[in-house]
């Protein structure tokens, strides 16, 4: 029978479920409401649907390369609980294998990608969401490559509360590019060099600094120079090449990459759950939401 979206609606309204999982809910069913609500519950994907509304903020981050290939991606989850389960741990390194393998745009079209194991990325992680009780995102990934002169970076720290993946040409020598991305783990540079920054960036910057200069009552023929004097050290604040290298604060990271022949390309930082509101949940609360799952 042809499927209509008054009954693709119906059927998300009863199940919670996606716009695309209900037509293909009642398309594999014939149309038969039932059925297709116990087509999305067996695939996980009703059950899926009802946590939908739950905070995502705890997980990991990964980093895999192959070749001259590498990804970083961050997956979500409820609780570090559940960030530490092998369940969990397995779905992450097999979504870095898909997006080192497919390598799509963005989550959207990753979502929509078919596996190795021939369900969609999206499908996958319902399943596992079903499987493992709580809600699970991918929230994002990068892709980088580099030449066969570079070097990847790979670094997690604190089992994945942290990843960085730093990407230098010049040289194939891995450790110097991991050194870059430990820096960056522990000191958050915004940017690689000055030139990332954007000019409005700096011009607010500037106008800030000459406020607290005029505001501190020093003369104004002086307050031009106080102020490229604070902006130096705003660049070394967000700029990784300009920060003091943490294995050596007598250099800067810049002059040491270049010490071995080498520059940075490129930088990616996640820090699990950053950007995302965390629930208020107290230990015990969480521990007892746990149990009673």
């Amino acid at each position: 029978m042809a499927i209509t979206a008054q009954m693709v609606k119906e059927l998300r309204e009863k199940t919670g479920a996606g716009m695309m999982d209900c037509k293909k809910a009642l398309t594999e069913t014939g149309g038969d409401m039932e059925q297709a609500i116990d087509f999305l519950r067996e695939k996980g994907i009703a059950k899926a649907a009802k946590k939908s509304d739950r905070i995502a903020a705890e997980g990991t981050t990964f980093i895999k390369s192959e070749g001259n290939d590498a990804v970083i991606l961050e997956v979500n989850s409820e609780t570090d609980f559940v960030a530490k389960n092998e369940g969990f741990q397995a779905l992450v390194k097999e979504l870095a294998d898909h997006l080192l393998a497919k390598k799509p745009a963005n989550v959207e079209e990753a979502l929509d990608q078919e596996m190795a194991n021939g369900k969609s990325v999206g499908e996958y992680i319902n399943e596992s969401i079903a499987k493992i009780g709580e809600k699970l995102t991918l929230r994002r990934f990068e892709i980088k490559t580099k030449s066969d002169n570079g070097a990847f970076g790979e670094y997690l720290h604190m089992g994945g509360r942290i990843g960085v993946l730093t990407v230098i040409e010049g040289t194939t020598d891995a450790s110097v590019a991991k050194d870059v991305a430990m820096h960056s783990a522990a000191l958050n540079p915004k940017y690689i060099s000055r030139d990332a920054v954007s000019e409005e960036e700096v011009a607010r910057e500037r106008e800030v600094l000459t406020q607290q200069a005029l505001n501190e009552g020093k003369p104004e023929n002086i307050v031009a120079k106080m102020v490229e004097g604070r902006l130096s050290k705003f660049f070394e604040d967000i700029c990784l090449v300009d920060q003091p290298f943490v294995k050596n604060p007598d250099e800067k990271v810049g002059k040491f990459v270049q010490s071995k022949g080498a520059e940075i390309t490129a930088l990616v930082r996640y820090e699990v759950g950053e950007g995302i509101e965390k629930r208020q949940d107290n230990f015990a609360e969480e521990v007892m939401n746990q149990i009673k799952k």
